[in-house]
């Protein structure tokens, strides 16, 4: 495992990163470990490269050269983590700690969170003095910026926050009456993230262990972990410094937010999903609701590993998506949908071509014939949107062999149903309802909202015949996520459309810990499409439909 401590030539904090490959790039590329920019860091400005004895840094031949403790060098090695070493204004501190070795010390636990501290609550007394002082150094960056004349608009992310942070230092230093408890170093850092990143927020995303993340006020912000939420002591300094990071997540995405427009759906760079409201209709103050999406590509066996559903429904829904079922999962709000359905999108064979739908586009699709449409909301003059709906219709001009569309929540379900029914088998989509009965109960009001007057009976054998499977997903009180049933849809009889569940969750009560247990089991029932496959010879395990129950591991869920 490579961790990385980076800052400044002046000592400021940049960031910590960490990797579990000791061969890589740093400089100015996208591949670099470290981000890195200006005019002196090359593209490819040095490697990394492990060897027996350890990790070396070999020099990219840029003519600003790479220096090893003040030393200029071609090839240097093996590191030492006391070793600095200098690119540019940067500088690195390396600690390589190789798979099975134990060792540990300050150095790899400070650098092995990605990319700010974790998230340790200070006391009360202190947190009120740390905002107090916060703000005061904050309008001295605001005075310190303005004197300078710094034009911030000519300077990227990188070569931004790497002045900020030289700035917030100097401030600093100047301020000699600073109380003593305070820890100037963690002051410069919630400075810099409140003045060019997103401020208290910044630790609580990178903390692996915490799925959601709300501010219902300025010193209001909760987190969930593992399942439950907590209350975070770190605070934003005032409803302007929650607006500006609400600004900064929805600037670079075209979209916009202030009192003629209060709402707005954004994502983050990983692609978690961001919700802000500002007032007039934030009543305590503007707010923000993210959810975290992994790191990590998230896999079937990830699913499984958590205890969301076990390997012959994994094997069941692959088979599905193999032979082009359409699939609808259907869930409440966090209940895991598009984490599911990103999942099973991934079982599309990469010679099909794929079109996905996003109100945000939080979907990551690996196939190599893949577009990807995100709806647009009205610019200020109210004109501009283009809905959920335009894209489904236009999506069936681009030759797809699937449609994936992250959610539908109106008319668009109509446009959907209309797509899987002429030559888009296989398509996935997800839609609000607490069991597969009400999904499809919901999906006749979708269609209903399209504004098209279809009578109930048209709808349903539109309903029965487009959608093959229909996968519930539900989120227990303890936090943990399940697929609690998975049913086909097997046509309209006595204008009722029938279901046939094939797998199901039954729950056996909750552990020491107020986990739920139980049991995923197949019910016995063999999907109509596996008997039409049977009969033109493609072999299918019928083992997977035997009614024998498979225990579940007990795990937090995803």
């Amino acid at each position: 495992m490579l961790y990385v401590l980076v800052k400044t030539k002046k000592g400021t904090l940049v960031g910590n990163y960490s990797s579990d490959k000791a061969g890589c790039i740093l400089g100015r590329s996208s591949s670099s470990l470290v981000p890195m920019a200006g005019r002196k860091v090359a593209d490819e400005h040095a490697h990394l490269e492990e060897r027996t004895d350890g990790l070396y840094v070999i020099d990219g031949g840029h003519r600003a050269g790479t220096l090893v403790n003040n030393v200029r060098v071609k090839e240097y090695g093996p590191i030492n983590k006391d070793d600095v070493i200098a690119i540019s204004d940067y500088r690195l501190q390396f600690r390589f700690v190789r798979i099975g070795n134990n060792e540990e010390d300050s150095f790899s636990k400070r650098a092995s969170i990605l990319p700010v501290k974790s998230v340790e609550e200070p006391s009360p007394v202190n947190n009120e003095k740390m905002t107090r002082w916060r703000e005061k150094i904050r309008r001295s960056l605001v005075s310190y910026m303005d004197l300078r004349r710094v034009n911030v608009a000519d300077m990227d992310d990188d070569a931004l926050r790497i002045f900020t942070a030289e700035a917030i230092d100097r401030i600093i230093q100047d301020h000699e009456d600073i109380d003593s408890e305070i820890d100037k170093d963690e002051l410069a850092r919630q400075v810099l993230a409140e003045a060019v990143g997103l401020g208290p927020l910044e630790p609580l995303l990178a903390d692996d262990d915490i799925s959601e993340v709300m501010v219902n006020a300025r010193d209001e912000i909760f987190y969930e972990k593992a399942g439950r939420l907590n209350k975070s002591e770190v605070t934003f300094t005032d409803d302007a410094a929650v607006i500006s990071a609400i600004e900064r997540i929805v600037s670079p995405l075209g979209r916009r937010i202030d009192e003629s427009s209060p709402m707005v759906d954004a994502r983050l760079k990983d692609g978690s999903r961001v919700n802000a409201v500002i007032p007039p209709l934030a009543l305590k103050g503007p707010n923000i609701t993210i959810r975290k999406f992994m790191k990590e590509r998230l896999t079937a066996d990830h699913l499984i590993k958590f205890g969301s559903l076990n390997k012959s429904m994994v094997s069941f829904l692959e088979l599905a998506v193999a032979q082009r079922k359409n699939i609808l999962i259907s869930g409440g709000t966090g209940s895991g949908k598009t984490t599911l359905l990103n999942v099973l999108s991934n079982f599309i064979p990469d010679n099909e071509r794929i079109v996905t739908v996003e109100d945000a586009a939080e979907l990551k699709l690996y196939q190599p014939n893949l577009v990807a449409l995100e709806a647009r909301p009205p610019n200020q003059e109210g004109k501009g949107a283009v809905h959920i709906r335009d894209l489904v219709k236009n999506c069936l001009r681009m030759r797809p062999d699937r449609i994936v569309v992250g959610e539908c929540r109106g008319g668009e379900a109509l446009d959907m149903l209309q797509a899987m029914n002429t030559g888009h088998e296989g398509s996935l989509t997800t839609v609000h309802a607490n069991t597969p009965r009400d999904c499809i109960s919901r999906l006749e009001v979708l269609v209903l909202m399209s504004g098209m007057d279809l009578p109930v009976q048209a709808i349903r054998e539109q309903i029965s015949s487009a959608i093959d499977l229909i996968v519930q997903q539900s989120r227990f009180s303890c936090g943990t996520r399940k697929v609690t049933s998975i049913t086909e849809v097997n046509g309209l009889e006595g204008g009722i459309i029938q279901l046939s569940e094939i797998y199901r969750y039954s729950q056996r009560g909750y552990d020491k810990e107020g986990r739920v247990r139980g049991d995923f089991g197949a019910t016995g029932n063999i999907p109509d499409f596996v008997e039409e496959l049977r009969s033109r010879h493609i072999e299918v395990d019928m083992n997977l439909f035997g009614g024998a129950q498979e225990s579940e591991a007990i795990q937090d869920g995803f």
